[in-house]
């Protein structure tokens, strides 16, 4: 489904000539195509999985903010800008992201239903928020609050 709708924003953008968004969706197209041949050697013939795309899309962005600080520290305002943009491009394909409160109470949830008493059972509870709440939650943010409530 995400890959139409990466298509669909392609054609899209080349017909308005939106160049930003051309260049934005070229760049997810050819980080998609990298992992599905990579896919296809661990005998995945298919590609990758929405999942998995979505988890890509979650890279990008950290990536790009990390770009941003980084230029912002260089004084280059034109590139913190263009990240921007690419952010808001990429964020456009993931699904709403929950607020810090719906994060908070799904964590809990969470710990409570995998039974997690310690921050030994740390990975437990990170391997269910990622099954539940792909493309929706922040995970660096989620591991730190997770720490908090086990600790």
């Amino acid at each position: 489904m995400l890959r139409e709708r990466f298509n669909e924003a392609l054609k899209g953008a080349m017909k308005a000539k939106d160049t930003a968004t051309v260049s934005t969706v070229r760049m997810i197209l050819a980080g998609l195509k990298d992992r599905d041949i990579a896919a296809r050697g661990k005998g995945n013939a298919e590609g990758i999985s929405d999942t998995e795309i979505q988890q890509m899309l979650q890279s990008m962005v950290k990536q790009r903010r990390e770009a941003m600080a980084l230029y912002e520290q260089g004084g280059r305002q034109e590139l913190v800008e263009k990240e921007r943009g690419e952010i808001a491009i990429i964020e456009g394909f993931l699904p709403q992201q929950i607020d810090a409160a719906a994060a908070e109470q799904a964590i809990r949830e969470t710990i409570a239903s995998v039974g997690a008493a310690s921050v030994k059972d740390m990975g437990r509870v990170m391997t269910a928020l990622r099954e539940r709440y792909a493309g929706q939650m922040d995970f660096g943010q989620a591991s730190a609050t997770v720490k908090r409530l086990l600790g």
